[in-house]
Parts: C-alpha cells; sequence; structure tokens
C-alpha cells in the first residue's frame, strides 16, 4: 500500500464534485460517471486524456505516493496527519486559473505564492520520516538520467522531484494533450470551472489518500479540515 498527501477540497465541495464529473471518477464516494462530452474531441479521446488524472483524483500533490519506513504503522501517519491539521492556519491562494504544465491542463495559481511554497514543503519535510527510501524500479521509473540537477536531487532526497523550490501547486485535469487537441481542452475547462477560477481557493484541509496496490485507483482515507486562522491566534493569546 501507499499513501500520498493531497490538497483535496471537501468531499462535498462544488469543485470536488464539478472536478470528479470531469474525471469520471469520485475518490470519496467511489462513484464512478460517464466520460463528458468535449466539442472537437471523441468520447475515446476525452476518455483516454483523462485517464492519468483519474486514477490519482482529483487533487494537488503535497507529498507524493510513498511506502510506510520501516519501524512505521498507519495508525502512527494518521496520528502525525491529524495533529498536523489540528495546529495548521487554514489560508488561501488569491487567484486561480486554467493553466498548462507541459502538456498537461491543472488549476494552477496564477503566480508562485510564497505562503503556498512553505506550506508544501513543510508537508515533505514533517512527514518524511515516515517514507520509506525509493526501491530501484521506483528510481529507473523517474528516468533520472533525464532530469535537471536539483529535479535529480530532490528525488533521491525527497522521493519526488517536484518539492521545494521546484513545487508547483497544480490540481491535474489532464494527461498529456497534443498541441492540436490543446484548443478544444481549454474551451471545455474554462466554462466548466468558470465557477472557481479567476478567484481564490481555500487551502483549508489536508487530504490522506492511499494506493490499495500498485497501480490500484487512489481513495480517499482521510480528509481534515486546517484550523482557522482566529482558533490559532486565540489558542496563542
Amino acid at each position: 500500500m501507499r499513501y500520498a498527501l493531497y490538497f483535496s477540497p471537501a468531499a462535498d465541495h462544488p469543485l470536488t464534485k464539478i472536478a470528479s464529473r470531469w474525471l469520471g471518477r469520485d475518490a470519496f464516494t467511489g462513484e464512478a460517471f460517464a466520460t463528458p462530452d468535449v466539442a472537437g474531441l471523441s468520447v475515446e479521446e476525452v476518455h483516454a486524456l483523462t485517464a492519468d488524472p483519474r486514477r490519482y483524483a482529483f487533487h494537488a500533490t503535497l507529498k507524493a505516493p510513498f511506502e510506510l519506513a520501516d519501524g512505521k504503522t498507519e495508525a502512527e501517519l494518521i496520528e502525525a496527519f491529524e495533529q498536523f491539521a489540528a495546529t495548521t492556519e487554514a489560508f488561501e491562494i488569491p487567484n486561480l486559473i486554467v493553466g498548462q504544465l507541459g502538456r498537461f491542463f491543472a488549476l494552477v495559481p496564477d503566480r508562485v505564492y510564497p505562503e503556498l511554497q512553505d506550506y508544501a514543503a513543510r508537508i515533505v519535510e514533517d512527514f518524511e520520516p515516515f517514507r520509506a527510501p525509493l526501491s530501484d524500479a521506483d528510481i529507473a521509473r523517474r528516468k533520472p538520467e533525464t532530469l535537471s540537477p536539483q529535479h535529480r536531487d530532490n528525488l533521491m532526497r525527497w522521493g519526488y522531484p517536484h518539492v521545494m523550490d521546484e513545487f508547483r501547486f497544480h490540481m491535474t485535469l489532464s494527461g498529456q494533450v497534443p498541441p492540436e487537441q490543446a484548443p478544444a481542452m481549454r474551451a471545455a475547462l474554462e466554462p466548466r470551472f468558470a465557477e472557481f477560477i479567476n478567484r481564490p481557493l481555500s487551502i483549508n484541509g489536508i487530504a490522506l489518500f492511499v494506493e490499495p496496490a500498485r497501480g490500484a485507483d487512489f481513495i480517499a482515507h482521510r480528509w481534515l479540515p486546517l484550523k482557522p486562522a482566529s482558533e490559532i491566534r486565540k489558542t496563542a493569546s
């Protein structure tokens, strides 16, 4: 079994519902949905283009999937997860847009926000004691010879290339979209997610997802709210 720490809106949040219907699966309920119609793309093309994010479920990766380190238990991981949520202050990404990372479409911040970068880095570091070292096969799958020096260092140190200074928050909505299909994909995504883009996104919860077996669909194991800022200030005073 592998575990992952994600940002996800709560199970009943409208963004979770809309994104789950777009991807074709709700990780909280296990419900499956028909592939949506997209002008200019066939149903088969849309289904294939959403296959990878459908397996991982709608989320933003904070601590990439990992197996538990020797001597660590799921109960200990959950205890640390609960403690983190209870003591960490919620905050906002000021502006969310539909963007592209290479050929992938995702919901992303309009720019890099230091508070978000610091939050993600803290999660990577705080939960590192729970991560088992990558196997040789896991390292090989990342093709380290093709990575930049910083990405390769991150892979070996933290188990994932895109962390710390290389972290970019993204809630993936597609796999790699060929350039000739990108206009149709953007034209489908922007109106579908219009209620959530060009406005703030509250980072007010954290999710623990699990992959029951390698290659299986990721499912939501736990979701907890972060502590409201007012409660933290009241406790501190």
